[in-house]
C-alpha cells in the first residue's frame, strides 16, 4: 500500500514576508552564512524526488546560472509553451493546477517540493493542493518584493508542527495546511 505524496513548500522569507525583491533578486538571502546543516535542507532533499517551479522562478533561475539535477524530476508549470531551448531534465506542464497535482500525487515516488514563486504557490493553495509549509524566516526586512503567496482574499488555517530557532536568528516554522 502506498501513501499519497505530499506537496510541500519549503522556502525562505524576509522578516516582512517577501521571497525576493521585485526583480527576483535574492542577494539578501544568499549573502548570509548558513549554519552547519544548512537549515535542514540536505535532510529535506532526501524526502523529495520532484521539484515544481512557476515559469518566472524557472526563468530567473536560468538567468542566474542555476543548474538542474537530472536525478530529480523538475517540472515547470506555465500557461505558455516552453522556450526553444530547455535544459536537460526539465519538463513543461500547461495543465491546470488541480488536475495536474492530483495526477502527480497518484504516481509512485517521494514527496514533492513546490519551490515557487508566489503566484504558483497561491494557485496550488487555492486548489487545496499544498499539504505543508516549511518557512525559514530570515531576520532581515527588505521593504518590498514578491510576497510568499500571491495576494488574494483567502483564509487558510494552519497547524503548527514545529518551530526551530537557529543560532543566526533564523526561525523555521513547519505548518500543516488544515483541510477545510
Amino acid at each position: 500500500m502506498t501513501t499519497e505524496r505530499k506537496i510541500i513548500v519549503n522556502i525562505a522569507t524576509s522578516g516582512d514576508g517577501y521571497i525576493a525583491r521585485p526583480d527576483g533578486d535574492i542577494e539578501w538571502l544568499s549573502s548570509r552564512p548558513a549554519p552547519k546543516g544548512f537549515y535542514g535542507i540536505p535532510e529535506f532533499l532526501r524526502t523529495i524526488d520532484t521539484k515544481l517551479f512557476g515559469r518566472k522562478t524557472f526563468e530567473h533561475a536560468l538567468r542566474t546560472g542555476v543548474t538542474f539535477d537530472t536525478k530529480t524530476r523538475n517540472i515547470v508549470l506555465s500557461r505558455q509553451p516552453p522556450p526553444a531551448s530547455v535544459p536537460a531534465g526539465i519538463e513543461f506542464v500547461t495543465e491546470a493546477v488541480g488536475p495536474f497535482a492530483e495526477r502527480l500525487r497518484g504516481t509512485e515516488g517521494k514527496d514533492i517540493w513546490l519551490m515557487g514563486g508566489g503566484g504558483i504557490i497561491g494557485a496550488f493553495l487555492d486548489e487545496g493542493q499544498i499539504d505543508e509549509f516549511i518557512i525559514s524566516v530570515i531576520p532581515t526586512f527588505i521593504g518590498e518584493g514578491i510576497p510568499l503567496i500571491a495576494p488574494r482574499h483567502r483564509l487558510v488555517p494552519l497547524q503548527l508542527l514545529s518551530a526551530h530557532t537557529f543560532p543566526d536568528g533564523v526561525v523555521q516554522l513547519h505548518y500543516r495546511v488544515q483541510k477545510t
